[in-house]
């Protein structure tokens, strides 16, 4: 049995590019989420955020360790910015799909903002999973066919982060 997971947090070229390394990981798209535009696309996504879709096997990967991943690859403390891309499509948010995800979402925000390995205050938008509007197909896997071999983006040393509600994802 697969998991579904939903996460916005900039520029979905490297977020895909990075999360589909990790072991565990089935399948990613990108696309657009968390707005009001029905039928969205690059050039018309109204509020909505470029995001990915995670497929799992939980019996591999936790979601606590994707999301571990997740805070490690971009910056959880800026408010509708990713480095140089700035607006709400650039937002950093967790599109939860049941009250585990939820759950978890909150307690590794916790735990990321005791953590100290961001300078300021987590922002990260924690809401259910919407829509999610597929991005065209040449924004799929768009870092594997890009003379950009890799995410430039603000990315942490792998550190475990403190795991003060023990949902961590020590055998995952």
């Amino acid at each position: 049995m697969t998991k579904r997971a939903v996460l916005a947090g900039g520029c979905f070229w490297g977020m895909q590019d990075l999360i589909r390394k990790l072991a565990g990981v089935i399948e990613t798209r990108v696309g657009y989420t968390g707005g009001d535009v029905p039928n969205a696309t690059y050039r018309n996504h109204g509020t909505h955020a470029e995001g990915i879709e995670i497929i799992f096997d939980p019996e591999r990967i936790s979601y606590r360790r994707i999301l571990e991943l997740f805070f490690q690859i971009h910056d959880p403390t800026t408010k509708n910015r990713q480095g140089n891309d700035i607006g709400t499509s650039y937002r950093s948010a967790i599109y939860y799909v049941d009250d585990e995800q939820k759950r978890i979402a909150q307690e590794t925000i916790a735990d990321v903002e005791a953590s100290g390995l961001w300078p300021g205050k987590v922002v990260t938008e924690v809401e259910p999973v919407g829509d999610f509007w597929e991005a065209e197909p040449e924004h799929q896997d768009y870092l594997e066919r890009s003379i950009f071999t890799e995410m430039t983006g603000p990315t942490r040393k792998e550190k475990p982060l403190p795991n003060k509600s023990g949902s961590g994802s020590k055998s995952r």
